[in-house]
């Protein structure tokens, strides 16, 4: 089957991608009731063209990594994974902002770990936190990136200005916002 591609610098995908957040529990939360039916849909959207899958570490929180992980792992040749860090779930119903330098840190080295990547393909910063500046943010990504840890950075629910702010740090290669 023939697809659109896109070339997003070195990363070359199918148009269509797959956002793998709803193959966790309700509500974004824990495991799927089905695990084994949830790593069929990951390797079926495989099999179906998506060679872009995108995720976080707070979905689940980290139950969805750990699944394609489990589902896809070891990753096919030209396989793409998107995931995100910045946001943190204490609760099913809570999605607060952690934008500081640590923890950043740790989420895309506990997301290289529940991938089992030595580099993540693009990272993404889930969210501005209000708390913190926002350079210093995705100046942890940027340096993520120097070391090797990640190949392309991305940003997410962000104004203009901040994309703006942020091409002036590191390149920008996505902008997922609503």
């Amino acid at each position: 089957m023939a697809h659109d591609t896109i070339t997003v610098r070195t990363l070359r995908v199918n148009r269509l991608g797959f956002g793998a957040m709803r193959v966790c529990g309700p509500n974004i939360w824990g495991p799927p009731k089905d695990r084994a039916a949830a790593h069929k849909v990951l390797r079926r959207a495989f099999e179906l063209g998506c060679n872009f899958f995108d995720t976080a570490d707070s979905y689940g929180p980290h139950v969805d990594e750990e699944m394609i992980a489990e589902a896809l792992h070891p990753y096919p040749a030209g396989f793409v994974i998107a995931t995100k860090g910045g946001l943190l779930r204490p609760r099913p119903s809570a999605w607060d902002p952690d934008g500081r330098p640590a923890h950043l840190k740790n989420a895309f080295d506990g997301s290289l770990k529940r991938l089992k990547l030595e580099r993540i393909d693009l990272y993404q910063l889930h969210a501005p936190d209000p708390k913190m500046p926002f350079a210093d943010s995705v100046g942890a990504l940027a340096d993520a990136q120097k070391a090797g840890k990640i190949r392309h950075i991305g940003i997410s629910n962000v104004s203009v200005k901040e994309l703006e702010a942020a091409r002036k740090i590191c390149p920008i290669v996505s902008v997922q916002n609503e």
